[in-house]
């Protein structure tokens, strides 16, 4: 029988591994483990409460159909509280509504947000009057955003909400790779960007619908759920570490930390870009360099269980982000209690801060209690957090976030095209490359299912 062996037990590798086993092939997944990857839900203040991602983009169906085919669907809630807030001008201020990706669309509504002073709000007015040529090239989603919108409001609007999802820095992150939605607005021949965005939203559907959405008991119910449907399949794990991968002839070894190895006719590396670089260096040497000149960004989440009558302010929304330019420890910090509210306990609020991002990591040096001790000083200015918590959780993820520079597309079209020249059986998915979502992941452990099925196929 066909022999495929899957490195990596993430989101990605376990879709993949699940997958190539539906087509009747014999799968081995190798993970040191734990299974998931970054998508683990853990005991909380005598709950459970996710370490990383709290939910996944509904507006694409990835999540949802793999939650459909697992049997979990009717599981799904979504957030009760949508608006967000910034930490913009020594207040909490009301994200506005109408804005796509921080891109705002409703001026009126930008204005009475305050998050810009009235110089900034005046400059994004320029944008619906100043030609508009298309970038030529990949540029930054900085360099476009200050040229339409002016340095407020990148700063302020686009960089804490886009470089919040992706832990980074606007002014160094690609604009077709991070925000292809963005891309294709600036590339969509309209007058203006935010003309552009107001076309977007027109088209986009149901407005009321969920945004996001997550099983009710955390998203490491997902992952147990992709897990269960694994060995149904018959997929066989092995809670070890890969050490590298020997060609022999159109087969493969994988060699585990132990000494011991595993034969492939074909192999998915579901694994962080250094991984991967070091398992094709003796295969793929320029695919190797590529992959290891990705840039990660390390965060951790600040999980805080603490006395409702401890914070001096109504918690109406999902949270807030606080821009870059406002210098604070914390990047963000979900109300976790609002945003989810059947996780609310009886007189505790739950709240959950993210500290770091790409080149603004210092505070990650700092031992778990100083590190707290500094979210919850910033907590207390903004939201009026006063007293200690009950109960504190720091998740450490370091160097977990790949950082999509520019040209970043043409790279992975490359990574890709050597790979399918050089060692067409080993393939290459996950957040490195084509997202960093759960959906991107679903999406790419699929599609590697299929890639290297169709490989092996083709030279039977």
């Amino acid at each position: 029988m066909t022999q495929i062996v899957v490195v990596g037990g993430g989101i990605t590798g376990l879709v993949a591994a699940r997958d190539s086993a539906m087509a009747g092939v014999d799968v081995t997944l190798v993970d040191p483990g734990p299974l998931g990857g970054k998508v683990q839900s853990s005991p909380f203040d005598g709950g459970v409460l996710d370490e990383a991602a709290d939910a996944f983009l509904a507006r694409v169906p990835e999540g949802v159909d793999l939650c459909r085919e697992l049997g979990i669907e009717g599981d799904l809630v979504s957030p009760a509280a949508r608006r967000a807030h910034v930490w913009s001008r020594g207040a909490l201020r009301p994200l506005p509504a109408g804005q796509v990706l921080g891109v705002p669309t409703d001026l009126d509504e930008l204005e009475a947000s305050g998050i810009l002073s009235p110089v900034g709000a005046s400059r994004v007015h320029q944008d619906l009057t100043t030609p508009f040529e298309p970038p030529v090239d990949d540029v930054t989603i900085g360099a476009l955003m200050r040229h339409r919108l002016g340095d407020e409001a990148a700063e302020r609007l686009v960089d804490p909400l886009v470089g919040g999802i992706n832990a980074g820095d606007t002014d160094q992150l690609s604009l077709a790779a991070t925000v292809p939605q963005l891309d294709a607005a600036a590339r969509s021949g309209h007058a203006s960007l935010i003309e552009a965005c107001r076309a977007q939203q027109r088209a986009g559907g149901d407005p009321g619908r969920a945004v996001f959405l997550a099983p009710k008991a955390g998203m490491g119910a997902l992952v147990a759920a992709l897990v269960a449907a694994v060995e149904v399949q018959g997929v066989r794990v092995i809670h070890a570490a890969a050490s590298a991968i020997e060609r022999n002839g159109h087969s493969w070894r994988v060699r585990l930390a132990d000494g011991s190895s595993e034969a492939a006719d074909g192999i998915v590396l579901a694994v962080p870009a250094g991984a991967a670089a070091a398992f094709l260096r003796p295969h793929a040497a320029k695919a190797a360099t590529l992959l290891s000149d990705i840039p990660y960004a390390s965060v951790a989440l600040i999980s805080l269980a603490v006395p409702r009558r401890a914070i001096d302010r109504d918690l109406h929304g999902s949270g807030f982000l606080v821009p870059r330019v406002e210098q604070r420890t914390i990047t963000a910090c979900s109300w976790t209690s609002s945003k989810w509210p059947h996780l609310a306990g009886d007189g505790t609020t739950w709240l959950r801060a993210s500290v770091g991002r790409d080149g603004a990591d210092a505070a990650l040096d700092l031992p778990d209690d100083a590190l707290v001790n500094a979210v919850l000083a910033d907590l207390a200015d903004t939201m009026a957090l006063r007293g200690r918590p009950t109960e504190a959780r720091v998740s450490r993820w370091m160097a977990s976030f790949p950082q999509y520079r520019p040209g970043h597309p043409d790279r992975v079209e490359a990574i890709d095209a050597e790979l399918a020249d050089a060692s067409p059986e080993v393939v290459m998915a996950g957040a490195a490359l084509r997202g960093l979502g759960v959906p991107a992941c679903i999406r790419q452990g699929k599609s590697a299912a299929r890639r290297v099925l169709a490989t092996l196929d083709a030279r039977r």
